[in-house]
């Protein structure tokens, strides 16, 4: 049979690989996963009790581990796993329930345990419906190969257009005469496309004109008549 008195004299004096001991504050820490308050004492401790319980949340949900001494042999089943219902107040019941017959401390520390893990999954479930910025790292060597590498491209497609350009006045003035199989009137074609393209691109939006506009139009439309009209004149005098 198991000692507890015994194991725990071992563990309290000698080396132990749950204990913890804080820098700055006198207590001791426990670090088993099955420490109802994490704390290194005598009531707390998971191994010197044969009469231990504990609770755990795995995934959003909340288990009753019970420790059952009879399997000491078999660690791997030595504790019997209860799921506790959503509802608070049927899964303190169910507490009171299993534990009817143990030690107030080990239920008044199961129900503590219990409320500390409700409370924060209802924090965890609060802060994931907010909008909670984001904090993205960023490779600043990877941008400065990128930027490095948009330089050098736009430059050769700038290089690329250029060459072009110079290309096609040259053939349009006939520098290369007939070094290239080219048919003249496709290419006069495709030229005087190009030079549409360009005049549609160079097309403005203005207002309309005012009527300070439409009297010059008058005026100006007047003294070519005038010029016109003196011409004629001239040239009868001249054949007469």
């Amino acid at each position: 049979m198991q000692n507890d008195e015994l194991i725990w004299q071992n563990i309290n004096l000698n080396f132990c690989s749950y204990k913890v001991k804080a820098k700055q504050q006198k207590q001791t820490f426990c670090k088993n996963e099955y420490n109802v308050t994490g704390l290194c004492n005598r009531q707390s401790c998971p191994l010197a009790n044969s009469r231990y319980a504990t609770i755990r949340e795995e995934k959003g949900v909340c288990y009753l581990y019970m420790k059952v001494i009879e399997r000491a042999h078999t660690p791997k089943q030595m504790y019997e796993k209860i799921k506790l219902p959503r509802n608070y107040e049927k899964a303190l019941a169910l507490i009171d329930e299993h534990l009817i017959y143990w030690p107030n401390f080990t239920i008044h520390k199961c129900k503590q345990r219990y409320t500390k893990i409700i409370q924060y999954l209802i924090r965890m479930r609060k802060l994931r419906k907010k909008n909670v910025k984001k904090l993205v790292s960023r490779d600043l060597k990877m941008e400065k190969r990128e930027s490095r590498r948009e330089a050098k491209a736009l430059a050769a497609a700038q290089l690329d257009q250029s060459i072009e350009k110079e290309l096609l006045e040259r053939l349009k003035k006939g520098t290369y005469g007939d070094i290239y199989n080219i048919n003249q009137d496709i290419f006069e074609k495709v030229v005087e496309q190009e030079e549409e393209e360009e005049e549609e691109e160079e097309s403005e939006f203005v207002e309309d004109f005012d009527e300070s506009d439409l009297e010059d139009i008058e005026d100006y439309e007047l003294e070519m008549e005038t010029e016109t009209a003196g011409k004629a004149k001239q040239k009868i005098k001249v054949g007469n």
